[in-house]
């Protein structure tokens, strides 16, 4: 599935997406893996002091990690980088 098909998933709040796509498009943000700790994925973007901790239940996206990531998206004005 497109990138931005699947953003526009994830912004209809779908508490069904899958985690390999979701990370999919947290990278295409700019975000980048920063480590693995247990079932934490922690992601980091140069200029934003939060980092996302994402999970995996059940091969799906947690959703209340989805609004935080939307939340950050909102209060950066984080846009689709190009380059991805």
């Amino acid at each position: 599935m497109k990138k931005r098909k699947l953003f526009k998933k994830i912004l209809s709040r779908s508490d069904n997406v899958r985690f390999g796509d979701f990370v999919a498009v947290v990278e295409t943000f700019g975000f980048r893996l920063a480590r693995v700790n247990d079932s934490h994925h922690i992601f980091k973007r140069d200029g934003i002091p939060e980092v996302l901790n994402l999970q995996e239940r059940e091969g799906k996206a947690i959703p209340y990690q989805i609004r935080q990531f939307l939340a950050l998206m909102e209060e950066y004005n984080l846009r689709m980088e190009d380059n991805r």
